[in-house]
């Protein structure tokens, strides 16, 4: 076991153990429930720039990637630190510990990506073609609610206007045709399938 403890302690394993503590020391308190893979650590970040991405580690969260990267250049240090011997072999581990990481971890991150992909962000416009309820007594070119089911089953309560005269009262069902930015509300007409 002494053997174990004074190669993870030699440089440049040394180094890497440190860090391998910090990585596991996080992935613990995740594992209790302080914290979130996502929230501290960028998913959707480390997919599309960064200095991750820059180097081929880009499309999970930062610290997924980085954890892998720890882990396997803890191991190749440990492994070539026992391995190598001279003058110059703590150099050579540091680089061979390194570029191997860098290496497996690209490889993996490849492969997890799939798993990672970000859906994209809720929109406004989510809502435009779909069917409503009028929620409120009538709709005008300058008042009006209404309560909208998005894809994921949910429900919300939106702000809507009407251009036209139809009789949109509370229960009525209506149709979003589309969506104005500067109001922040959404043109509804009567649903066409109650007309016919």
């Amino acid at each position: 076991m002494t053997a174990f403890v004074d190669a993870a302690l030699a440089f440049p394993t040394v180094m890497f153990s440190v860090l391998l503590l910090a990585v596991v020391g996080y992935w613990v308190v995740v594992m209790v429930g302080a914290l979130d893979v996502e929230s501290s650590g960028g998913g959707g970040d480390s997919g599309d720039g960064g200095v991750l991405s820059a180097v081929g580690l880009g499309g999970v969260p930062i610290t997924v990637a980085v954890s892998l990267l720890v882990a396997v250049a803890w191991f190749t240090s440990l492994s070539a630190g026992a391995l190598v011997r001279g003058a110059y072999a703590p150099a050579a581990v540091l680089i061979a510990a390194l570029g191997v990481a860098w290496l497996v971890t690209r490889l993996a991150v490849r492969v997890l990506s799939r798993w990672f992909t970000a859906a994209p962000a809720p929109s406004r416009a989510d809502f435009v073609g779909r069917p409503c309820v009028i929620r409120t007594g009538s709709v005008t070119a300058t008042f009006g609610q209404a309560e909208v089911t998005a894809e994921d089953g949910s429900s919300a309560l939106v702000q809507v206007r009407q251009a036209g005269d139809d009789r949109l009262r509370a229960g009525s069902p209506a149709y979003i045709y589309g969506y104005d930015d500067t109001g922040e509300f959404f043109w509804v007409v009567e649903d066409p399938r109650t007309l016919a």
